[in-house]
């Protein structure tokens, strides 16, 4: 499991890397091997507003459709266009292959999230209570 320590973790499985006011969004390396393949992406709407914890989005693979949820608050300001035809993108680079861009609107939840470390800590919890 590769876990970059410059992003920010949610215990549901989201990572946010943050470039000024925006925050990348997309699913870690764990979420994406738990899935197994990506098939399809439904993404927020741009322009939508999202709150922190919500579900905004799915994914679908050949196993299952999981729930995204919105790691931060804000504003959607743009969408990955490549997922729309290449959603594999996301098991074959899960740290660049991003599924949102979110303006943000409380950048102090930021705090909230989990760095590497302690994300790996949750994942090794979650492996072990199934």
């Amino acid at each position: 499991m590769v876990t970059p320590k410059e992003l920010k973790y949610a215990r549901t499985h989201e990572w946010v890397r943050v470039e000024g006011e925006l925050a990348f969004v997309g699913i870690t390396d764990y979420a994406q091997e738990s899935l197994g393949d990506i098939v399809y992406v439904e993404p927020p709407e741009a322009g939508q507003t999202v709150k922190q914890g919500e579900e905004v989005a799915t994914i679908e693979s050949v196993k299952a459709a999981s729930p995204i949820y919105a790691p931060v608050s804000g504003q959607v300001e743009r969408l990955n266009p490549l997922l729309e035809k290449t959603p594999e993108l996301i098991n074959q680079k899960p740290y660049e292959a991003f599924l949102f861009v979110v303006r943000l609107s409380a950048p102090a939840e930021l705090a909230g999230l989990l760095d590497a470390a302690a994300y790996e800590s949750h994942v090794e919890q979650e492996k072990a209570a199934h």
